[in-house]
């Protein structure tokens, strides 16, 4: 297993067994997300204040390459049919597309309306990628043109994304406490299901596609402090021992 470990600037590899640090390998700064991608046995590992994505070999843990962004990422999700990578550029509202053999970026998409995109998911079969972005919307893309064919509007404090093949839904989970869930009508027609109440917070999120459970954390917050004058408002913090995992399935009520 694989860590991306943000102050150290380093990826800690983990045996999945011991749960032991084998090794650690040095990254770009402040790396966030990383995506495993299995046809290459490859490891990107997106480094959000470097700009870049470091890419290792799994299987010997070697940084193989090193690709320049041109922003700042965060999620990032595999497409090996089509041999790409995709990530969200927050700062640049934006969506890269990676030549996987390559090693290179080929294409920046643009997500006007869209601004400051955190989660990203995929729908490899239809060539769909969903992004949510802080302006309180999700959107679909095209990965064949980067083009945007729809948009849904979700909640405030978004930062995961998801989506379900089975089902064809896509979340948007969201820390005001909501999640919103949207289906894949046909692939270009993308329309709000549900929005689906949660808990303050819970903003980060897994998809289980065996059982089309999803998975949020989250806990309970001291009051938030007052901002400095111009400064921007600071995260309140979580009180000690208060942290869970809220879990929501088809049909099913919430099993914190």
């Amino acid at each position: 297993g694989f860590s991306s470990n943000g102050k150290e600037a380093k990826s800690s590899v983990v045996d999945l067994k011991t749960l032991s640090t084998i090794l650690k390998v040095d990254t770009g700064e402040n790396p966030d997300a990383l995506v495993y991608e299995p046809r290459r046995g490859e490891v990107y590992i997106f480094n959000h204040t470097g700009r870049s994505a470091t890419v290792i070999e799994a299987k010997m843990a070697n940084v193989i390459s090193t690709i320049p962004l041109g922003g700042s990422p965060e999620f990032a999700v595999a497409d090996s049919a089509a041999g790409r990578v995709y990530s969200n550029l927050e700062d640049k509202n934006e969506v890269v597309s990676i030549d996987m053999a390559k090693h290179e970026v080929v294409a920046h998409w643009p997500l006007a309306p869209g601004e400051e995109p955190t989660g990203i998911a995929l729908d490899a079969a239809h060539h769909r990628l969903f992004v949510t972005c802080h302006n309180k919307m999700m959107e679909m893309l095209d990965t064949t043109t980067g083009k945007v064919l729809a948009t849904v509007p979700i909640g405030a404090g978004v930062d995961g994304c998801a989506f379900d093949d089975a089902s064809q839904l896509a979340f948007a989970s969201c820390g005001e406490g909501t999640t919103t869930i949207a289906k894949e009508e046909t692939p270009d027609k993308l329309s709000v299901v549900q929005t689906l109440k949660t808990e303050r917070g819970a903003r980060t999120m897994a998809l289980d596609p065996k059982t089309h459970r999803i998975y949020l954390p989250t806990a309970q917050f001291e009051p938030a402090p007052s901002p400095s004058p111009g400064a921007s408002p600071a995260r309140p913090k979580i009180i000690p021992n208060t942290l869970k995992l809220l879990v929501y399935g088809p049909g099913e009520s919430s099993k914190p």
